[in-house]
């Protein structure tokens, strides 16, 4: 794995809110409603975020919350259907990723589950979060598409 620790700088940015499971449900999401939001509001172009509250294998399916979010700037007029939210910044181990939404989980566990418990580091209350820089696309035929994976570290309590 190509994990890089970083430090990031706090992020504001506009949200949209997904209820459901993980995996296609928040691929449609995108499609069917973040997309249109981002033209309605001339937010094309920028980065967008995709911030997962919850541990799919510890919480139920259908209860699993996920932002879809872009960065705005201090003077942006929030619409009706979304809310401000704050990327917290700090230390964070990334991992570039390039797949679909069906292979997505297995980066996800081994960034977790692989190269987590051996790196010094353990998650601490920040959510986790995938990256999309301004020019990440989705191949229309395979469902492809590249992001960065994002867990919050803190150092190793023994």
């Amino acid at each position: 794995m190509k994990v890089q620790v970083i430090t990031l700088a706090p992020t504001r940015t506009a949200a949209l809110r997904y209820v459901g499971p993980y995996g296609p449900g928040v691929a449609a999401f995108w499609q069917q409603h973040f997309y249109p939001f981002l033209v309605r509001n001339d937010l094309l172009g920028r980065p967008t975020y995709g911030i997962s509250h919850d541990d799919p294998s510890r919480a139920a399916p259908e209860a699993c919350r996920y932002d879809t979010c872009v960065e705005v700037d201090a003077d942006f007029v929030l619409p009706a259907e979304a809310t401000f939210v704050t990327i917290a910044g700090g230390k964070y181990a990334m991992l570039p990723f390039e797949g679909t939404s069906a292979t997505i989980n297995a980066a996800w566990r081994g960034l977790l589950d692989g190269w987590l418990p051996a790196s010094g580091y353990q998650l601490d209350e920040r959510p986790c979060f995938e990256r999309y820089s301004p020019e990440a696309t989705v191949d229309a035929d395979s469902g492809t598409f590249i992001c960065d994976i994002l867990i919050p570290l803190a150092p190793l309590q023994r």
